[in-house]
């Protein structure tokens, strides 16, 4: 149960990002270079006192890498400036399904040879994404729809960088702390062109210190009790959490070409994770 609890809560907590970005830009009109700031430094201040409380002193290095700090400024940034283009479950779909297919690609770079039920899924998966963002009245936005791509791959890439970790924690507040000085030139240059209005700024501080802060932090309490596919299946369940925030929050509206997109993106992708375990398993036996 407590595991279940906590899944669940990461969850949540991942849409969240998703549907705030959505309330800044829509309803509060935030502008993104400010946005992204107030949410990095809000972070690395969150992370940096959950490990200050579980160390009970200050770490004497900083952990994470200078390229998962790149990686993670990229995803941030892209993020933001997508977001003011898509909806909270367009960008959300989008996002995430990047994610995986930047993951499984990297795998194939590599060396990995997915079997015919993983070539199925992607197929599946990326027809879907095709239709979805082909040209029509119900369209997302292009531009949009290419950076939350980037956003996905940067975060693809911050996960991969990530794998490694023996100290999720002290490792993701590194990356954070990193990113403050770049972070603080972009409050500068935002606003210089816009003042941040007091909404916006809540919405970028809560984005970064409860759904990413506290929400990594609930996140690796319960990935050591969940299979690797199993974490990455679930996460599938994000887009469809942000939608519905979407639409209870925002007055978004659920059109029936987005649902039958999310349909095929989702399940492909989690036919193509399913189709890795198995032939992963037969493998190591």
């Amino acid at each position: 149960m407590r595991l279940v609890l906590l899944t669940a809560v990461a969850m949540i907590a991942f849409a969240a990002n998703s549907v705030l970005a959505r309330l800044a830009f829509a309803t509060a009109g935030a502008e993104p270079l400010s946005y992204t700031a107030i949410r990095l430094v809000s972070g690395a201040a969150m992370l940096s006192i959950l490990l200050g409380l579980r160390q009970r002193t200050l770490p004497r290095s900083l952990g994470g890498s200078w390229h998962a700090a790149a990686a993670l400024f990229g995803y941030a940034i892209a993020f933001s400036i997508a977001y003011v283009l898509l909806g909270a479950g367009t960008g959300a779909l989008i996002l995430f399904a990047s994610v995986q297919v930047g993951i499984i690609g990297w795998a194939i770079l590599k060396g990995d040879r997915p079997g015919p039920l993983e070539w199925l899924g992607m197929a599946v998966a990326l027809a879907a994404f095709a239709w979805l963002v082909s040209p029509g009245l119900v369209a997302p936005h292009p531009v949009g729809t290419l950076l939350m791509v980037l956003a996905g791959l940067c975060w693809a890439a911050y996960t991969l960088l990530g794998r490694a970790s023996r100290s999720p924690l002290q490792d993701t507040a590194g990356n954070f702390i990193r990113t403050v000085p770049v972070a603080a030139l972009l409050l500068v240059a935002g606003l210089a062109g816009q003042p941040i209005d007091p909404a916006a700024a809540a919405y970028a501080a809560a984005s970064g210190a409860l759904a990413s802060g506290l929400g990594y932090a609930v996140w690796y309490a319960a990935l050591p009790g969940l299979p690797r596919t199993t974490a990455a299946i679930v996460q599938l369940t994000v887009p469809a959490i942000a939608a519905m925030g979407g639409v209870f929050f925002i007055g978004e509206t659920v059109t029936g070409r987005l649902v039958l997109a999310s349909i095929g993106i989702l399940g492909g992708v989690a036919l193509a994770l399913v189709g890795a375990d198995r032939r992963r398993s037969a493998i190591s036996r």
